[in-house]
């Protein structure tokens, strides 16, 4: 099966480091011309030179994802340079952490502000354009917290999990117009915002032992899955939370199958 982008155009939020910024380079890698949305102006301009050695037009743009005035500008600008708008990944996110009875408010609301919010804006400036052209591709990054919680993390856990239920309620009203939408839930990805890989080894194998496939996730990973997700040969999948964690869900013990296989 050969995954075809080639000539499309991607808007992608948080883009200037981490998860956000492996998308920007996978697709363009994948002939996608790619719209860089972040607030951070120094990583955002390291991308710009990044990509100034690929042959494909890009655009890099600053970008609060809490203002709509900031996100219709930006994907107006995107219309404007490409003509059209076919896939939008949500990825910008933060995390608070904190007991019910020690979280500020503020940290409450930003926290929902940015992943949700942020989730519910991006997409209203895009939908016009999807609309218009009648194909479309909203991609939202969610979290394994929206299926199972940790503790401390109350704002995040919700925030991401109201993400899932946002893109089955936006697949919904999308589906006649040929634009589907689609959730991933993504388990232990080493990154800047939950320093997994920084942990110490004995913290490390415990939380591998959670997981059937037993290793860290990639970045990798998750562009494989975001450009099928992408695709025609997606086309009937939408409304759909994906769980990508390594299956974490898979068996209550699954480190009792890497146990018994070092002693055949």
């Amino acid at each position: 099966m050969h995954i075809d982008l080639n000539g499309r155009v991607a808007v992608v939020t948080g883009a200037a480091r981490g998860i956000g910024r492996d998308l920007v380079r996978r697709f363009a890698e994948e002939g996608v011309r790619t719209v860089a949305l972040d607030v951070n102006e120094a990583n955002l301009a390291d991308l710009t030179q990044e990509l100034s050695g690929h042959d494909l037009p890009s655009l890099q743009l600053i970008c609060d994802v809490t203002s709509l005035e900031d996100l219709t500008k930006a994907v107006d600008a995107a219309h404007q340079e490409f003509g059209r708008i076919d896939i939008l990944v949500n990825n910008a996110g933060v995390v608070a952490t904190g007991s019910v009875d020690s979280l500020s408010e503020e940290s409450w609301r930003y926290c929902h502000d940015v992943n949700l919010n942020g989730t519910f804006l991006a997409s209203k400036a895009v939908v016009p354009h999807m609309k218009a052209q009648r194909w479309g591709r909203i991609i939202n990054a969610s979290s394994f917290a929206a299926l199972v919680p940790t503790v401390g993390h109350t704002a995040y856990a919700s925030a991401k999990a109201a993400v899932a239920h946002f893109s089955r309620a936006l697949a919904g009203e999308l589906g006649p117009w040929g634009i589907t939408v689609n959730a991933y839930a993504p388990g232990m990805i080493p990154t800047q915002l939950n320093h997994f890989a920084e942990r110490s080894p004995e913290d490390q194998d415990k939380m591998l032992d959670m997981l059937t496939v037993r290793r860290w996730g990639t970045t990798e990973d998750i562009a494989n899955l975001v450009c099928f997700l992408c695709s025609d040969q997606a086309a009937y999948i939408t409304g759909t939370l994906i769980d990508i964690s390594g299956g974490k869900l898979a068996t209550q013990s699954p480190q009792a199958a890497y146990a018994s296989k070092t002693s055949l």
